[in-house]
């Protein structure tokens, strides 16, 4: 079982800490380099998660039973090869065509990784799997901030830096061909789910749970951009995105005994809250510690909340879960696709990031409000 949570870590650190994330690390230098301004970057980040949802909708879709494991390390190749087409690339057509189909890859291994892992995790009575399995979004984090110091240190540009990541990305690959096992495990034949009941709870945390996908992934992308903007080194934005991994590796696990404690909700709710406050103080707080707080604030709630959300959404929709995550996702992915392009026309209009951030906290304090007003999931 070791062996597989590994297989997990290491394919979500790829498709996740790498093809998805990395682009926060480099888009000042990218920015710098090509002559790109908040909006444009902005755009290219849209196209990333433009991506992302179209794969989980299709993902939705019955195609891949059976296949699972082929189209997740097909999705690893091409997150790789990915990544390198951005070291290579200038236009600001073809890199957001990349980010796209980047997204795209992302999804598909994120899900069929995921259904994979989870299910022999849950079949042996392990729930460590899960933590270890979503942790490796931050440890694909984190190992991308060090590489990313290196290459600063190196003053290899960021060219180099994709070209980098492409190595990681090969490297993991070769890790989830080798231990990733070849089959979900089904306690039974597939059944046909009945249409979605849509309840006012659960309309209501759909909703919210789009208003988090805005909310998070504005810092989420500018980040790194926000210090640069404030003056910070290039060492110093690489070591804000370290705290922001180190803090999001293990935070699915950390945030569990506050689940045990008070449920659900109220940790979804409670991780709206303090991300909220870490993406103001991003931009509220002076260098250094404004931005080291909101990295540390967003590494240790973003991935808690996107998972226990959809915890939250399997139990107010427990005949067809699968078709209410599925919605959920897209959800999801509208308000990350949004995310960035307000968040980059805010910061072109007004000069700063401050608006956009504050926009940002004000949607997670929103989402936070409505699941909790809501979202409650009624007595058995």
């Amino acid at each position: 079982m070791l062996r597989t949570a590994l297989a997990g870590a290491v394919a979500m650190a790829v498709a996740m800490g790498l093809g998805r994330f990395f682009y926060t690390p480099v888009l000042p230098a990218m920015m710098a380099g090509l002559g790109l301004g908040p909006a444009e970057a902005g755009w290219i980040a849209s196209a990333n998660y433009a991506g992302y949802l179209l794969g989980a909708v299709l993902a939705a879709y019955g195609w891949a039973e059976g296949i699972e494991r082929k189209v997740a390390l097909t999705g690893l190749v091409a997150t790789a090869l990915l990544l390198l087409a951005m070291g290579l690339s200038s236009n600001f057509i073809v890199l957001a065509a990349i980010r796209f189909l980047a997204g795209l890859a992302s999804a598909f291994v994120m899900i069929f990784t995921s259904a994979i892992v989870l299910s022999h995790g849950l079949a042996a009575g392990k729930p460590w799997v899960q933590s270890s399995h979503f942790g490796g979004v931050g440890f694909g984090i984190a190992i991308s901030a060090i590489m990313f110091g290196l290459i600063i240190l190196a003053d290899s540009g960021w060219r180099m830096a994709w070209i980098m990541a492409a190595l990681l990305a090969f490297i993991g690959l070769a890790v989830a061909m080798r231990y990733l096992p070849r089959d979900v495990v089904r306690p039974g034949p597939a059944k046909k789910e009945p249409p979605l009941a849509w309840t006012p709870a659960l309309l209501a945390l759909t909703i919210a749970y789009g208003i988090f996908g805005f909310g998070y992934i504005v810092t989420a992308t500018f980040l790194v951009a926000i210090v640069r903007d404030g003056g910070g080194s290039s060492l110093f934005e690489a070591g804000v995105w370290l705290a922001t991994g180190i803090a999001a590796a293990p935070s699915v696990a950390y945030w569990m005994p506050a689940v045990r404690r008070v449920g659900l909700v109220n940790v979804f709710a409670l991780g709206c809250l303090v991300e909220a406050l870490g993406v103001a103080a991003s931009v509220l707080v002076p260098l250094p510690a404004g931005p080291i707080v909101g990295g540390v604030l967003l590494g240790g709630t973003f991935i808690m909340v996107t998972a226990f959300g959809l915890q939250v959404g399997r139990q107010l929709a427990a005949e067809s879960p699968r078709r209410a995550l599925a919605l959920m996702t897209a959800a999801f992915g509208t308000g990350q696709i949004l995310g960035p392009v307000v968040a980059g026309y805010l910061a072109d209009w007004s000069g700063t990031y401050t608006w956009a951030s504050l926009a940002a906290a004000a949607g997670l304090l929103a989402s936070g409000a409505i699941v909790l007003a809501f979202s409650r999931p009624r007595p058995a």
